[in-house]
């Protein structure tokens, strides 16, 4: 296939900015689609920061920084930032209703053969393509927050995805200079999230018996396993509510062992969502102390 040079991502938020500026650093032309204006403005304001640390540490130039800065074009027109990419991808929330409009409005306007990827971590592919008239270029690619920094890309097929699209994941995870893991059947969850929530689920009950504290258990993760965060830190990091609605899908899926644990289920009622809210299993308003309420 031809080497991939532009890419529309379809969502300007922390995973679509981060996305977008990971793909205007390895060299392609970005066309950053959102909504309003000010979403567009917020997820600039985020690339320019992250990019400005990059600088800091040394990892890029100022110029090399202003390149790809320059790269990204935001729109809030889709039909014509999507019209002549050689690939889309598509980063909304995780709302099936929502990503299947998303891509009826995107099989009309990009070229034919062109590859529309959704960046989902458990919605069933097959189902997203099931909105468009030509399911076999539409495949998963899910990406990890931070995108500029995570390296894996996890690649999801449906039902009818085609070699064509699964070629060109697998190529533009090379120009970003990440690396794949291929997930041959669409089941829910995935490989990762599947695995993830499992592990986070039982260290939140281990939690509530009183076997360790929220600090403690994050601590055996990190240093037991090597892992960068501790599952409660991720939690916060990726948004408890974010976590409760995989939970209940899997749970669905596979039954009560991915039943969230009651004190999941209480944070999210009472708007504790993680550092987005300022307070989840941690308190974010001054020093990271934690919740005991």
């Amino acid at each position: 296939m031809a080497e991939i040079q532009s890419v529309a991502v379809i969502g300007a938020g922390t995973m679509g900015n981060g996305l977008a500026q990971s793909c205007a650093m390895a060299g392609l032309t970005v066309g950053l689609v959102d909504t309003e204006e000010r979403f567009l403005q917020r997820g600039l304001d985020n690339v320019r920061t992250s990019l400005a640390r990059f600088v800091r540490s040394q990892k890029l130039s100022q110029e090399q920084a202003d390149a790809s800065f320059a790269r990204i074009h935001p729109s809030t027109a889709l039909a014509e930032a999507v019209a002549n990419v050689d690939i889309v991808i598509e980063v909304v929330p995780e709302l099936m209703e929502l990503k299947q409009a998303v891509f009826r409005q995107l099989a009309k306007a990009v070229k034919p053969g062109t590859v529309m990827a959704t960046n989902t971590s458990q919605l069933s592919i097959t189902a997203i393509a099931s909105a468009v008239d030509r399911p076999e270029d539409v495949i998963g690619t899910h990406f990890f927050n931070p995108v500029v920094l995570m390296r894996l890309v996890e690649i999801v097929r449906g039902l009818r995805t085609s070699e064509h699209a699964l070629e060109a994941a697998l190529e533009l995870t090379r120009r970003l200079g990440k690396e794949a893991a291929i997930c041959k059947r669409d089941t829910v969850g995935f490989i990762t999230t599947r695995a993830i929530v499992a592990l986070r689920l039982e260290c939140m009950r281990m939690y509530e018996e009183g076997i360790a504290s929220i600090e403690d258990i994050d601590h055996a993760m990190r240093l037991g396993f090597n892992h960068p965060m501790g599952p409660f830190e991720l939690n916060d990091f990726n948004g408890l509510d974010v976590g409760l609605n995989n939970a209940l899908s899997l749970r669905d899926a596979y039954g009560e062992r991915f039943s969230p644990p009651q004190s999941l289920v209480t944070r999210v009622k009472a708007g504790m969502l993680g550092r987005k809210s300022g307070a989840g299993w941690y308190d974010y308003s001054d020093a990271k102390t934690k919740l005991e309420h």
